[in-house]
């Protein structure tokens, strides 16, 4: 019984893969922005690292900013509008018709964002390799890699919830894209995208440790970059903890909308 209902789960991310190849044209759009971000930022951390005359800043060589930022640029691309998904059908009614199929609702769009997130992360990171490995050289982070692997399916995770805790709430205020440019600028900032929240003063690095933002892009980059000098399990944890958190209250978020849904009559 349980085979049978991990089966139907799976088979949403198969289809949402087999959906997301017919359109590669997109994929190529996107790449090509990729590298137009990724070589502005190679120009000003090269010149920032020339102007310290350091070959070292906050633990970081510009070999592994910029690999850094094909990490955690290649994810922030590959997530999905799952706000802009969820409120249309929300707002046009067919959440009606994702209910009454044997499956859970965030369960199906959970599957589907990975299915979708994944193959983004990986041609975005094909993309981003080979501007990086043009200008810094070829990548030499060893077992990084693996952390890199262990740590993109709680990034992605951690991801789909925060997005789906905002698309919830749809059902109070209908348009979240507000709330949704929020949430991607905290992912930019305090999330450690555009930089290392080493880099970053004392203090705002312990309000960062509190919200969950880095487990998204900082925690697998970091560890790509400097898999020694990363406490890969406690990363994993964070994550984990997260996970928690966050389940509990999409799912908490969930229940509330759809008992409103029920009583407004849809």
């Amino acid at each position: 019984m349980i085979g049978a209902k991990l089966a139907k789960y799976r088979a949403v991310g198969v289809i949402t893969l087999r959906h997301q190849l017919a359109y590669m044209t997109d994929f190529l759009l996107r790449s090509v922005f990729l590298l137009l971000i990724l070589f502005i930022f190679v120009q000003l951390w090269s010149a920032a690292y020339a102007g310290t005359g350091e070959p070292v800043v906050a633990g970081f060589t510009l070999k592994q900013i910029v690999w850094y930022l094909v990490f955690t640029e290649a994810l922030t691309m590959a997530f999905p509008h799952l706000c802009l998904r969820m409120e249309d059908e929300i707002k046009q009614g067919d959440i009606a018709i994702r209910l009454v199929r044997p499956l859970s609702y965030i369960g199906y769009h959970y599957m589907a964002f990975l299915g979708e997130a994944a193959l983004r992360f990986v041609v975005h990171l094909a993309a981003g390799s080979a501007i990086a490995w043009c200008f810094v050289g070829p990548p030499a982070f060893g077992a990084g890699w693996a952390g890199l692997l262990a740590l993109s399916a709680g990034a992605m995770t951690v991801a789909f919830l925060l997005n789906v805790t905002v698309a919830l709430c749809a059902f109070w205020v209908e348009e979240t894209r507000g709330l949704e440019f929020v949430l991607q600028k905290l992912q930019f900032t305090v999330g450690g995208m555009l930089l290392p929240i080493d880099m970053m003063p004392d203090w705002l690095q312990r309000v960062c440790a509190w919200l969950p933002f880095q487990a998204v892009l900082y925690m697998p980059a970091r560890t790509a970059v400097d898999f020694a000098g990363s406490p890969l399990a406690r990363f994993l944890a964070v994550q984990a903890a997260w996970t928690l958190a966050l389940a509990a209250l999409a799912v908490f978020i969930y229940r509330r909308g759809v008992r409103r849904l029920h009583v407004n009559g849809g």
